[in-house]
């Protein structure tokens, strides 16, 4: 038994290694200029990439998995189990913590409510055409999984480029806006879409907004509602290539595929104000964010 600690040590030690040293660099004194600049953002690069490891790995296996499924297990439950695997082994090696977790879990939730909605009888913006044991209410339950990934993206961001807010608002106004957000994916069926009068209040909220990260050995400055913007193009983008590959589909896709409407873009960039809102409600993440009084 006293071995077993080492042998999980071994188990994570490649990627324990690769983390201590995108948080550590050893960057020679006499590099600057150019050469500086590309090291610093290849350092970036690779950080962005380690924190999307649950998101990456998920999607690989979407594309991977042929639409006919394996050993006759429907696609959409062997993406499910996959997903289940992947977390599972997040967690035992230690890259999440059990709080995290609970917050992944939330958004797993929070997304497959979403998911029941759009995709009933009366509502019908997409649809998963495909067979599956693990549908309920007509939503294969992977999908949450989709929202999860965002989640555990920002969670493993946050660590690898220690990342601090300044002007946060007041936590009060940001769970409002984030409810609101919420809110609006369901009531603009009935009583008209006010995203972008929310946009317009999630701006001026967070117009004073910075993210402070370290993408190599020195901090850099970024507006937080641009960083918002960003994760919700790359979203669409992996959203584009989902559907692409009729992992879902919307109404206008059934025939032949097409680009998902550009306007998807705000959603999802309001989704990730509201993803953003849970997450920075962890213990050791509110550390980091300063509200000024």
């Amino acid at each position: 038994m006293p071995c077993a600690a080492p042998r999980q040590a071994e188990t994570t030690l490649p990627l324990r290694r690769l983390d201590d040293f995108l948080l550590e660099p050893r960057i020679p004194p006499e590099l600057t200029g150019a050469r500086r600049g590309l090291l610093e953002f290849l350092f970036f690069g690779v950080k962005e990439a380690r924190a999307c490891l649950f998101a990456g790995l998920f999607f690989i296996a979407v594309f991977a998995i042929p639409r006919a499924g394996v050993l006759g297990i429907p696609r959409y439950d062997v993406l499910l189990i996959i997903a289940l695997l992947i977390q599972a082994i997040m967690v035992w090696a230690k890259l999440e913590t059990v709080d995290e977790l609970k917050a992944i879990t939330l958004f797993h939730l929070i997304g497959f409510a979403l998911e029941v909605f759009k995709t009933s009888s009366a509502i019908q913006s997409w649809s998963y055409p495909d067979f599956a044991y693990t549908k309920v209410f007509g939503v294969p339950l992977f999908s949450g999984f989709m929202y999860a990934a965002v989640g555990s993206y920002m969670i493993q961001a946050w660590r690898l480029l220690d990342l601090r807010i300044d002007h946060h608002p007041p936590y009060w106004m940001a769970w409002g806006v984030a409810l609101l957000v919420y809110a609006n994916f369901f009531t603009h069926h009935f009583i008209g879409d006010y995203r972008w009068y929310i946009a317009a209040l999630a701006l001026g909220l967070y117009a004073r907004s910075v993210v402070i990260f370290r993408p190599m050995d020195r901090e850099r400055r970024m507006p937080l509602i641009l960083s918002f913007v960003l994760i919700g193009f790359f979203i669409w983008l992996a959203e584009n290539i989902s559907t692409f590959f009729s992992i879902w589909q919307y109404p206008d896709q059934l025939g032949a595929w097409s680009v998902v409407h550009v306007a998807k873009w705000s959603s999802w960039s309001l989704l990730v104000i509201m993803t953003f809102t849970i997450v920075a409600n962890l213990k050791h993440i509110k550390e980091t964010i300063r509200i000024p009084h």
